[in-house]
């Protein structure tokens, strides 16, 4: 696992870890993908592209999130347009990355202060 924790206050969700065996988050070992927000970290039943619709990522569209990363596993893949869109129009900005990718850029955003989200393929 990569070692990637910076330096922010308790109660928020940082990604300290990211594997092929799962993550770290704030302490907690998750096995699964897993939608990660500032203060909450939840699995998530995705397991490739090809799984994610605009109802697996309902939980990031209460208003709170600017930007969602997409970790899309070991390699960065094109999010469909049509999805995209569908996204788009609920609120956040969408980039996807490849999962290691998004856990850094994750965690970034969050010291900025940023109302970021992570939606994470497990690698």
């Amino acid at each position: 696992m990569v070692e990637i924790t910076p330096l922010l206050p308790g109660n928020r969700q940082v990604i300290e870890r990211y594997g092929d065996t799962g993550f770290r988050i704030s302490g907690v070992a998750w096995t699964s993908s897993v939608l990660v927000r500032p203060t909450r970290t939840l699995t998530w039943d995705v397991t490739c592209l090809e799984d994610i619709t605009e109802d697996s990522l309902a939980p990031f569209f209460d208003g709170t999130v600017e930007v969602l990363l997409i970790g899309c596993g070991a390699r960065i893949a094109m999010i469909p347009p049509k999805l995209r869109a569908a996204v788009r129009a609920r609120g956040p900005v969408i980039d996807a990355m490849d999962t290691g990718a998004a856990c850094r850029t994750y965690n970034v955003l969050l010291a900025e202060d940023r109302r970021v989200a992570a939606a994470l393929i497990r690698l």
